[in-house]
C-alpha cells in the first residue's frame, strides 16, 4: 500500500494593508472548525487564553516551563491531563508577547491584546456573524499598515508555539499511557493477553500491539494463529509519498525552531521532579531565546523555491526526524511481536515494514520547472545525504563496537570473513574492519558530489564512470558488511553487542537504502502520446495521434516484441531531424533518457496522470525500453477523474490479457493509483468516495481473474 502526505505551509501574513485586514479579521473568527493549515483551532486559542493568568500582557511575572500545581488559578487545571499543555502554552505565549513589546514597543501588545479580547468577547455575542465582527472591523480599520503586519505575525506565530505544544503533549499522552498500561491502570481490550511491557499501546484497538493481543487471544475462539500473523506482519509493507508543491512547503528554518522548542519542552518533562534551579533557569532561558530568533524570522520566503530547494526542504523530515525515529519505532514492533507472538517470532533483521518516496523533483505534470537535470540534481543530492548519514552511523559504530573476540576454534564463517579483511593480528577487528566501509560512503558521498557539480555546469557526462570498487552502488553490497558483523559478532557470545545500535543502522539501510528516498516520476498522458506521435512521423508510419486504439496497442505490441529500438539516442538534437520532434516532445524523451542513467534506487514508479486507457500505459513501458532502461520502473496508471475511475476495471482487463505487459509486471504486481482530489473536485466528495469504493473492488476483481497482485496507491 502507498500513501501520499502532502506538506502544507502555515498561513502567512500578507504585507497589503486591505489584505492584511482581510485575512486578520478572518483569522480572529471564534469558529470552532479547524484552521486549514493548523491543528490548534480558534475554538481551542479562547481555552488558553481565558486562563487568568494569560488575560493581560504581564500574566505571567516569571514565565516558566516549570508552574508548580499551586500556581494554578482553578484547581481543575492542576489535575488534568492538560494541565501541561495550558501551562506550556501560557508560558511561550507570555515569551511572545515579550518579543513583540521588546521589538514593537508595549503599545503594539496592548493592541494586539485588544483584539484578542475583542475576538473572544465576540463568542459570546448572539447576534449575525457581521455584526458580531463590527467592532473588532472597525478596530483593525483604524491599524497602520505597519501595525497590521505586526500583529497578524503576532497570532501566527502564537499558533505556531502552540502547535509545538500540542504536538508535545499528544507525545506526553502517549507516553503516560503506556505508564498507566505497565502499572495496570487500565484493562487490556482481551482476556488472556500477557501484562503490558511498555512498547507498543496493548490497550488501543487500533495499536499493533492491541491488534495482535486481539487476534491471537479473541474473544469466543475466533483467534487467528501465530505464524499466519507473523507472515503478515512480515510480508507487507507501506511506503509512504512525500508530495508537496513550492508554495506549499514551511520554511526549513521555522521548521527547526519549532522542532528545538518542542525538544525543550521533552526536556522540561524529565526536570520536573528532580532538578536544581539552575538547570531549570537553563532550560527557560533556552525557550526565551527560540521564542525571540523565531519572532525574527521571517515566515515567507522572498525567494521564489525551485524544485531542488523544494526537495531539500521535502526530505527534512527523513534526516532529521525519520532516520533515527522509524529504527526505534521497529525495535517497539520487534518487542511487541516477541511478547504477542513469541521470542521467536521477533522482526527479521532485513524486514521493512515501512518504505519512503517522494515527488519532490520527479513529479513533472503541469511543472515545466523539473526538467530532466532537475531529477539529476535530487536523485545525486539525495544520494549524498544518505551517503553522510550512513557514514556518521557506521563511524559511531566504530567506537561502540570495539571488541577483540577470540579467534581459536571459532567457527564462524563471518568471524573468517572479518579476519580475512583485517588480518589475524588486529586487536580490534571490528574496527578494522568497518574502517574501509566508512571510508567507502565517505568517497560515494565526494563522487555524487562531483556529478551534481558537473550537472549543475551542464557538462556532459556518464553516470557509468564510478568504480563500484570505490563507492557503493547497491545497498546489497553494504547490507552484506553489516550483517556479516551482526553475525560474527553473535557466533562469538556478544549478541547483546550485536542487537544494539549495528540492528537499527542495519534496518535503516533497509528502508532508506542508499538514496535516502526514491523518486517518482510523474507525466501526463498527452506528453508520452506527442512524443510517440513524433516517433512514427520520423519513421515515416504516420501519426500515432490520429490512430485509433486498437491500432495503438497493435503497433506498441509490436515494437515490444521486437525489443529494436525505435529511434538512435539523441537524434531528436541532430539538425536533419530535429524538425519532427517538438519541444515537449524532446523533454518527454530525454526524461527517459535520464531514467536509464540512473543507478537502481534513484527511482521508484513512473505515474501517468490522466490515464485513460491500455496504450497510455503501454506507451511509458515501450519509452523506457526504447531509451535502454534495463530495468524499467513501475509503470502506474493514475485514474483521478469519475470518468476515469469509471472506466479502470476496463482499461485494466485489456492490458493484462496483453502477454507482453504482463511479462514485464515484476512479480506479477501491478500499482494502482486512486486519485482523490481530483475526482472529489469532478463529482463531489459523497460520489468519489463511492466511485473510488466500487473501483477498487472491481479492479480487486480483474486482478485475481489474471493472477496479479494489486497494490493500491492512494493520493
Amino acid at each position: 500500500m502507498r500513501l501520499v502526505l502532502a506538506s502544507r505551509a502555515m498561513a502567512a501574513a500578507r504585507h497589503a494593508a486591505k489584505s492584511q485586514r482581510s485575512h486578520l479579521l478572518s483569522s480572529l473568527q471564534a469558529s470552532s472548525a479547524p484552521l486549514a493549515t493548523s491543528s490548534f483551532t480558534a475554538r481551542r486559542m479562547n481555552e488558553y487564553v481565558r486562563h487568568p493568568r494569560f488575560s493581560s500582557t504581564s500574566s505571567l511575572h516569571e514565565p516558566t516551563l516549570f508552574t508548580s500545581p499551586s500556581a494554578f488559578a482553578d484547581p481543575i487545571d492542576a489535575t488534568s491531563d492538560d494541565a501541561l499543555l495550558r501551562s506550556d502554552v501560557r508560558t511561550m505565549g507570555t515569551l511572545l508577547g515579550e518579543a513583540i513589546s521588546h521589538h514593537h514597543g508595549a503599545d503594539v501588545l496592548q493592541k494586539v491584546e485588544r483584539l484578542r479580547s475583542m475576538a473572544k468577547e465576540s463568542r459570546t455575542v448572539s447576534s449575525a456573524g457581521e455584526e458580531r465582527l463590527a467592532p473588532m472591523a472597525e478596530f483593525v480599520s483604524e491599524l497602520t499598515a505597519k501595525e497590521l503586519v505586526v500583529i497578524s505575525r503576532a497570532f501566527a506565530h502564537f499558533l505556531g508555539v502552540a502547535n509545538a505544544a500540542e504536538a508535545h503533549q499528544r507525545c506526553r499522552r502517549l507516553k503516560l499511557d503506556l505508564e498507566r498500561e505497565v502499572n495496570e491502570e487500565v484493562s487490556l481490550p482481551v482476556n488472556g493477553a500477557p501484562a503490558p511491557i511498555g512498547a507498543l499501546h496493548a490497550s488501543k484497538p487500533d495499536s499493533t500491539a492491541g491488534v495482535i493481543s486481539r487476534l491471537v487471544y479473541g474473544k469466543d475462539g475466533k483467534s487467528v494463529s501465530k505464524e499466519e500473523i507473523y507472515k503478515s506482519l512480515i510480508s507487507q509493507t507501506v511506503e509512504i509519498v512525500l508530495t508537496a508543491h513550492p508554495t506549499q512547503v514551511n520554511r526549513r528554518t521555522l521548521l527547526e525552531k519549532h522542532s528545538r522548542v518542542q525538544k525543550i519542552l521533552n526536556e522540561a518533562d524529565s526536570l520536573r521532579e528532580k532538578s536544581t534551579p539552575y538547570h531549570r533557569q537553563q532550560l527557560d532561558d533556552a525557550l526565551r531565546r527560540e521564542i525571540a530568533s523565531i519572532w525574527q524570522t521571517d515566515e515567507v520566503s522572498r525567494v521564489k523555491p525551485t524544485p531542488q530547494s523544494e526537495a531539500e526542504r521535502g526530505t527534512l523530515v527523513l534526516e532529521t526526524i525519520l532516520w533515527d525515529s522509524l529504527p526505534s519505532f521497529l525495535r517497539k514492533l520487534d518487542a511487541t511481536m516477541k511478547w504477542g507472538l513469541g521470542e521467536e517470532y521477533g522482526l527479521p533483521l532485513t524486514a521493512s515494514p515501512f518504505k519512503f518516496a517522494s515527488w519532490m523533483g520527479g513529479d513533472r505534470d503541469g511543472n515545466p520547472n523539473v526538467t530532466p537535470d532537475v531529477t539529476r540534481e535530487v536523485c545525486l543530492t539525495n544520494r549524498i545525504k544518505a551517503a553522510q548519514l550512513l557514514e556518521a552511523d557506521v563511524r559511531e559504530l566504530m567506537g561502540l563496537i570495539s571488541g577483540n573476540p577470540p579467534s581459536v576454534n571459532c567457527q564462524s564463517e563471518a568471524m573468517q570473513k572479518i579476519r580475512m579483511r583485517v588480518g589475524e593480528e588486529s586487536r580490534a577487528p571490528y574496527r578494522s574492519y568497518l574502517h574501509p566501509v566508512a571510508t567507502k560512503l565517505a568517497n560515494t558521498a565526494s563522487w555524487a558530489q562531483r556529478e551534481l557539480k558537473r550537472v549543475q555546469k551542464k557538462e556532459n557526462f556518464d553516470y557509468h564512470m564510478a568504480n563500484p570498487e570505490d563507492v557503493y552502488l547497491n545497498e546489497k553490497e553494504l547490507l552484506e558488511e553489516l550483517l556479516t558483523v551482526h553475525q560474527s559478532l553473535c557466533d562469538t557470545g556478544n549478541t547483546v553487542v550485536a542487537n544494539g545500535k549495528l540492528v537499527d543502522v542495519i534496518r535503516k539501510i533497509s528502508a532508506f537504502g542508499l538514496t535516502l528516498v526514491p523518486l517518482d516520476v510523474r507525466q501526463e498522458s498527452d506528453r508520452h502520446a506527442e512524443a510517440l506521435d513524433c516517433i512514427t512521423k520520423y519513421l515515416g508510419l504516420g501519426s500515432y495521434s490520429d490512430w485509433d486504439e486498437a491500432t495503438r496497442v497493435s503497433w506498441i505490441q509490436t515494437q515490444l516484441q521486437s525489443r529494436r529500438p525505435l529511434i538512435r539516442s539523441g537524434i531528436w538534437r541532430e539538425a536533419e531531424s530535429e524538425s519532427f520532434f517538438t519541444p515537449t516532445a524532446v523533454d518527454t524523451l530525454e526524461t527517459f533518457q535520464m531514467i536509464s542513467e540512473q543507478y537502481e534506487g534513484s527511482l521508484g514508479a513512473y505515474v501517468i496522470s490522466q490515464c485513460t486507457s491500455a496504450s497510455d500505459i503501454l506507451a511509458v513501458l515501450l519509452l523506457q525500453l526504447d531509451a535502454g532502461v534495463k530495468k524499467p520502473l513501475r509503470v502506474v496508471p493514475l485514474f483521478e477523474t469519475l470518468g476515469d475511475l469509471n472506466g479502470a476495471a476496463a482499461t485494466m482487463e485489456k492490458l493484462f490479457s496483453i502477454p507482453a505487459y504482463i511479462g514485464s509486471l515484476e512479480g506479477r504486481k501491478q500499482e494502482i493509483m486512486v486519485g482523490y482530489s481530483d475526482s472529489a473536485k469532478d463529482a463531489g466528495r459523497l460520489a468519489a468516495s463511492w466511485a473510488q469504493y466500487e473501483t477498487q473492488v472491481k479492479l480487486s476483481e480483474v486482478a485475481k481473474k489474471f493472477s496479479v497482485d494489486v497494490v493500491y496507491f492512494h493520493g
